[in-house]
């Protein structure tokens, strides 16, 4: 599969359409894989308050997502990042924009947003866990650990 590489970048910037879900989650769990040996933040197209949902599916793997707070791209501190990766089509566009005139590699993840699952709270609970696994396991896949994985 193309996705394995062992060389991770110095800075990520994950992007999605709100920064409320999917890029929130994916840079909270980037940041459980590596820690602190690669820069991460997520930003949105627009910024909306992170969703509970999100919230609560990282909370049962540890995962603290309670403080975050959304950004789009103009509120970024630093918009050079060796790696994009957009989780909706709507950030793929602003990532190109964004990388117009620079050398930084984008990726898109096309990820399904949760909260378009009506129901139950359980079964809408079931779309951000399976939202969680999806994120974690590609990034498991895509910057594997180099002591091996540490996620399971």
């Amino acid at each position: 599969m193309a996705e394995l590489r062992t060389d991770l970048p110095g800075s990520i910037l994950f992007a999605c359409t709100h920064n409320a879900i999917r890029s929130p989650m994916a840079e909270a769990l980037m940041k459980l894989l590596h820690g602190r040996r690669v820069y991460v933040q997520s930003a949105g197209v627009r910024a909306e308050p992170i969703d509970p949902f999100a919230i609560a599916a990282l909370d049962e793997i540890g995962v603290d997502l309670s403080r975050h707070r959304a950004k789009n791209f103009e509120d970024l501190e630093d918009d050079y990042f060796d790696l994009v990766i957009s989780l909706s089509p709507e950030a793929q566009h602003k990532a190109v924009e964004l990388t117009r005139n620079s050398s930084c590699e984008i990726e898109f993840w096309p990820t399904m947003d949760p909260s378009l699952i009506e129901g139950s709270r359980e079964l809408r609970l079931e779309a951000y866990r399976a939202l969680r696994d999806q994120l974690r396991q590609r990034l498991q896949r895509r910057f594997p650990h180099a002591g091996g994985p540490v996620m399971v």
